[in-house]
């Protein structure tokens, strides 16, 4: 029998550790469940502080988390100069001690590419792992296109031009591949962001979560710039003092650059008692503080990213059969269909009024939740997605026999 060398890959992510990066990580374990050799090069971070370890079969790699930039040109080339210098060291040590045939780049930055360059003529293929429109993110993020924008727009497409084969979270995502990427749709998987239902399971979490709260609503994520928690807490405001909800309670579990902002406007408006902001938690953590609350809440503003932008947020929100309020986000609505309720763009006002519909209708929110997590279970949980994470790759290595 023909010996069969194990397939090899390396992944790079920049902006999360793994496996703190629930994508990275679901395929990360599910290409080493299905025999390949799988390496990872990201940052430190966030209590995963190893620079060197083996967790479930990965190799992983990670260098000195960078400092986050927050605004301004200077800050942003730092953080990503930082980042490429080390993935560059990195990559030659993982090609000495564990080698590999595909680069897997995880954007942002749209940079990563230039890594699969280095490698190309050692016949290295480029894998593009599309989790960010970076273009649209640098316009949310300023409220602005200009000069930067455009040079976006052409690392985007450069990306698109060395990868030999993309995944998209989305069909949106898919179209940018093909019309704005010009990439061929035989080589473009829709690979989409769910959890693994065998372990994210519905149950009656921490009740200590609820304060003693009749409703309970939970946030899951990035506590950023461009995530709307302005809007959440204006939306709370108006659900507390003008539709008279007082016996409610918001859990904040996560992390980012604007929750000391969040907590000051929770402050300044004389809500403290109606949050309690978890900080970051993971796992069985996680899990203990959201099926506690009773409706999960994505208030991600509608503007060119978020509009095309899958919310994974919201795919967990569902797997756990919560109800969800949202605004009327194109690629929300293609995630939760029933199971959610669309407030106005933006309006604040209007998704306090859909929280309170959710409240006063008990047992049609019940119903939602329940559909939320069917409709995770027919079509949209991890295990749909590994058939193309695999297909994806068998077309990224045929190629690769090609060259």
């Amino acid at each position: 029998m023909q010996f069969k060398p194990p397939r090899r890959v390396l992944i790079v992510v920049e902006n999360l550790p793994v496996p703190l990066d629930r994508r990275v990580w679901l395929e990360a374990t599910s290409l080493t469940e299905a025999g390949y050799q799988v390496s990872v090069i990201c940052p430190m971070g966030r209590g995963w502080t190893k620079a060197r370890e083996e967790i479930d079969g990965v190799q992983i790699y990670r260098y000195p988390e960078p400092v986050e930039a927050h605004s301004g040109a200077v800050a942003y080339a730092k953080e990503y100069l930082h980042a490429l210098w080390h993935m560059f060291r990195l990559a030659r040590v993982v090609r000495r001690e564990q080698g590999f045939d595909v680069i897997h780049g995880c954007n942002p930055p749209d940079l990563i590419f230039l890594l699969g360059l280095r490698y190309r003529m050692s016949g290295v293929r480029y894998l593009f792992d599309h989790h960010d429109v970076c273009p649209e993110l640098f316009e949310a993020k300023f409220n602005k296109r200009g000069l930067l924008y455009k040079v976006m727009l052409i690392w985007e497409r450069l990306t698109f031009a060395v990868a030999d084969v993309s995944m998209a979270t989305n069909e949106s995502f898919c179209q940018i591949a093909i019309r704005r990427g010009k990439m061929a749709p035989e080589d473009v998987f829709v690979i989409r962001s769910a959890p693994k239902v065998e372990t994210f399971l519905p149950g009656p979490g921490n009740r200590d979560y609820r304060r003693g709260a009749a409703t309970v609503m939970g946030y899951v994520g990035v506590i950023g710039q461009q995530e709307g928690m302005d809007l959440l807490v204006q939306a709370a405001e108006h659900l507390i003092r003008k539709l008279d909800k007082r016996d409610v309670h918001f859990v904040i579990v996560g992390f980012g650059p604007t929750l000391e902002e969040v907590k000051a406007d929770v402050a300044g408006r004389g809500l403290e008692r109606y949050f309690t902001f978890t900080g970051a938690l993971f796992g069985d953590d996680m899990l203990a503080a959201l099926n506690a609350v009773d409706i999960g809440v994505s208030p991600d503003p509608k503007n060119a990213m978020n509009d095309i932008s899958t919310m994974n947020k919201v795919m967990e929100y569902m797997t756990l059969e919560k109800p969800v309020v949202q605004f009327d986000l194109t690629e929300g609505r293609a995630s939760a269909g029933d199971a959610s309720l669309y407030a106005r763009a933006n309006d604040p006002v209007d998704f306090a009024t859909k929280i309170a519909w959710l409240i006063d209708h008990k047992e049609e929110a019940r119903q939602m939740g329940l559909m939320g997590r069917q409709r995770v279970l027919e079509t949209l949980s991890w295990q749909h997605s590994v058939p193309k994470l695999l297909a994806a790759y068998a077309r990224v290595f045929d190629k690769r026999g090609q060259a």
